[in-house]
């Protein structure tokens, strides 16, 4: 069975080996977004599966007082990131090289925009920032990890678009497993 070096510990998530004291020297940032009020309200699952992130950063090695929960942009479209300053706090704290990590359950759905989370990405880059969701733990540095995410990422921004735009199939809602109508039913 792997372990994490030096922990003892089993390796449960894919890439735990890429987090180094480096990164748990510094901070873990989980960053909480939803969309609208609406799914803050009827989707509370969600919510508390994201505020359980920073469980999961303690549990993959940061120190409680290092890992911060930005959640300001609850209730907010991530459509674009001119109006959340939790998402700019983000970015800001990732560039001045603060942040040794951000979590999400998703990465790809941190900002709607593929422009914003491609900036974000290339920061995290540069700053050597991990990036960690329910999927793994993703070196930017390793150029599979930025195909990966790149992938994510322009997917998760055409289903956005596919959704809003007039269909005869749409989605309920985002969900563990997809499930599709037609609109008139």
């Amino acid at each position: 069975m792997r372990r994490r070096p030096g922990s003892g510990r089993p390796a449960v998530m894919r890439g735990e080996q890429k987090i180094s004291r480096w990164h748990l020297d510094r901070a873990a940032m989980i960053y909480l977004r939803q969309s609208t009020l609406m799914q803050v309200r009827e989707h509370g699952e969600s919510t508390a599966r994201q505020y359980g992130l920073a469980g999961e950063a303690a549990r993959l090695g940061w120190a409680p007082a290092r890992i911060e929960v930005i959640d300001r942009d609850l209730g907010l479209s991530g459509r674009t990131a001119t109006h959340r300053e939790g998402f700019r706090e983000l970015l800001g704290r990732v560039c001045a090289g603060e942040v040794g990590a951000v979590f999400g359950l998703e990465i790809s759905r941190l900002a709607r925009s593929n422009a914003d989370l491609s900036r974000l990405l290339e920061v995290a880059r540069l700053t050597d920032t991990l990036v960690i969701d329910a999927d793994g733990i993703y070196d930017l540095a390793d150029i599979n990890d930025r195909l990966l995410l790149g992938l994510k990422s322009q997917m998760s921004e055409a289903l956005c678009r596919y959704r809003h735009k007039a269909s005869p199939m749409v989605p309920l809602k985002p969900s563990r497993t997809r499930s599709f109508t037609s609109a008139g039913s």
